[in-house]
């Protein structure tokens, strides 16, 4: 019959990954506690920074829409290009 193969090396992952399993829940490296941990005292952030930042983000997303549309201007030519020699 087919599928042993397969239905082998679905059992092998399985054991694996309970042994996996079993590794992680003993090693807990990612359990402790933040409470001494002492948050850094930022600057307030301005109205008019905000705004200068706000307008600098707008900027660098316009110009990043503009590069999108302008490549895809040119492999929209391109593609046509090709078709009409292909076709021609």
């Amino acid at each position: 019959m087919g599928g042993e193969g397969s239905m082998a090396a679905a059992n092998a992952s399985l054991k694996n990954n309970r042994n996996q399993l079993a590794k992680r829940k003993d090693s807990k490296a990612l359990s402790g506690s933040y409470a001494h941990v002492k948050m850094k005292d930022l600057p307030k952030a301005s109205t008019q920074s905000l705004k200068k930042i706000r307008e600098q983000i707008q900027r660098e997303n316009e110009t990043a829409r503009k590069k999108v549309i302008v490549g895809f201007v040119f492999l929209f030519i391109g593609v046509m290009a090709f078709l009409y020699f292909l076709l021609a």
